[in-house]
C-alpha cells in the first residue's frame, strides 16, 4: 500500500500553511506594532553604548566657528544622552593646539576590540589637492589616508561622519567591512563649503528623522534627512547645488546617494551583485530605544544574514513566478519570526 509522504498530504500541507502564516503574522506583529512600556521595563544601569569623538576643525572665520560650535554642540548632546563616551576634539581654545596628534592617540585608544561601535564625527572644512583629500585641523591637517592608517587594526564597528567639503575621498579610502562612511560630498572637487553638516546634526537629533517608527534615528535614516534638507536648501535659495552626500557600508568603496533611495530601501540593483549600501547604516543608531528587543550577537548575526537574504529575493520577484516566490519567501520569514519570537521571549523573562 502507498501513502502520501506525510509534507504531501492535503491536511498536512493546511497545517504548514496555518504555522507558517502564524509566525509570518507574529514575524509582522513584532518588527511593525511592537510597542513596549518603557516604564514598566526593567532598567539596568547606564552604561557606554558606543564611543563618541567629535572632530571640530580649523574654522578659518568667526562666523564658520560659530556655525562648527553649534554642529557640535548638537552631536555631543544626542550622543551624552545615550550614554555614550563622549570625547570633543578642537575645541580647547588654544589657536596653536596640535589637534592632530590628540587625535591619533585617541584613535589609538578607541581602535581597541569592541562590540559597541566608534562613532567619529568631522566638522569642518576640508581640501582636496593631488589626489589627497584632508580634513583641515589646528596645526597639521590630517588626511583620508592617516585614518586608513590609525583604524587599519579596529576590531569594532566604525562610523565615520565627514562634514566637510572635499570629503568624497574618505569613502575611498576607509571603506570596509563592519565599516557606515558618511560624507558630505561625492567627490574631491566639491570644494565649496559644505552645509551637509547642519543638516545632519538636526537630522540624528530630530524623533522625525525616524522613518519607519521604530523609535530610533538610524545612520541611514539621518543621512536620508539631511540629504534631502541640503539639497532641498540649494533649491530654496535658488542655486545650483555644489555637494551631494554619500553613504557607503557594503565595503564596495563606491557610496550611494540619497536619490538611490525610496524610503530606507535601496531601489537600484548592483551590476555585480555586491550587496547594496544602506542595510547596515540602518541597523546602527547612536541613540538606541529602550524598546529595541534583547537579541543576541548571534542571533544578530542571523537576522543580518536572512535579510540580507529578503533583500535578494526582492530583486529577484520579477524573474520568479508568484509560486516560486513564496516558495523561497517563506522559509527565510519563517526563521526571522522565530528569532523574534525568541528575543521576546528573553525580554517577558526578565520584566
Amino acid at each position: 500500500m502507498h501513502t502520501k509522504p506525510a509534507a504531501h498530504h492535503p491536511a498536512m500541507r493546511r497545517a504548514i500553511s496555518i504555522h507558517s502564516l502564524t509566525l509570518l503574522t507574529t514575524f509582522c506583529l513584532l518588527t511593525f506594532t511592537y510597542r513596549a512600556d518603557a516604564a514598566e521595563t526593567e532598567q539596568t544601569p547606564a552604561v557606554p553604548q558606543a564611543d563618541m569623538v567629535i572632530v571640530v576643525g580649523a574654522s578659518g572665520t568667526p562666523e564658520y566657528g560659530e556655525q562648527f560650535s553649534d554642529w557640535a554642540a548638537t552631536w555631543r548632546e544626542v550622543s551624552e544622552n545615550a550614554a555614550a563616551s563622549t570625547i570633543t576634539i578642537g575645541e580647547s581654545g588654544f589657536d596653536d593646539s596640535d589637534d592632530r596628534t590628540l587625535l591619533h592617540e585617541t584613535m589609538k585608544t578607541a581602535s581597541t576590540q569592541s562590540d559597541q561601535p566608534l562613532w567619529v564625527v568631522l566638522i569642518g572644512h576640508g581640501t582636496f589637492s593631488q589626489n589627497t583629500a584632508k580634513f583641515n585641523l589646528r596645526g597639521p591637517d590630517v588626511s583620508a589616508a592617516d585614518f586608513a592608517l590609525w583604524l587599519q587594526d579596529a576590531q569594532r564597528p566604525v562610523v565615520i561622519i565627514n562634514c566637510a567639503s572635499s570629503s568624497g575621498p574618505f569613502i575611498n579610502q576607509l571603506s570596509g567591512p563592519n565599516r557606515i562612511i558618511v560624507t558630505a560630498t561625492k567627490s574631491g572637487t566639491e570644494q565649496n563649503f559644505a552645509r551637509f553638516g547642519e543638516f545632519i546634526a538636526k537630522a540624528i537629533a530630530s524623533p522625525d528623522s525616524d522613518l519607519d517608527h521604530d523609535d530610533e534615528v538610524s545612520i541611514q535614516e539621518a543621512f536620508l534627512r539631511a540629504s534631502a534638507e541640503t539639497q532641498q536648501f540649494y533649491k530654496t535659495a535658488g542655486r545650483i547645488s555644489t555637494e551631494h552626500a554619500l553613504i557607503d557600508d557594503n565595503a564596495d568603496a563606491r557610496g550611494t546617494p540619497a536619490t538611490m533611495f525610496r524610503g530606507t530601501r535601496p531601489i537600484a540593483k548592483a551590476k555585480d551583485n555586491t550587496p547594496l549600501d544602506g542595510r547596515a547604516a540602518s541597523r546602527q543608531t547612536l541613540a538606541p530605544s529602550n524598546t529595541r528587543l534583547p537579541f543576541t550577537q548571534s542571533e544578530l548575526a542571523q537576522r543580518d544574514d536572512l535579510e540580507a537574504q529578503l533583500e535578494q529575493l526582492r530583486q529577484q520577484k520579477l524573474t520568479l513566478d508568484a509560486a516560486a516566490y513564496r516558495a523561497k519567501l517563506e522559509p527565510v520569514m519563517i526563521q526571522l519570526a522565530k528569532l523574534y519570537q525568541a528575543a521576546e521571549q528573553r525580554r517577558n523573562d526578565h520584566q
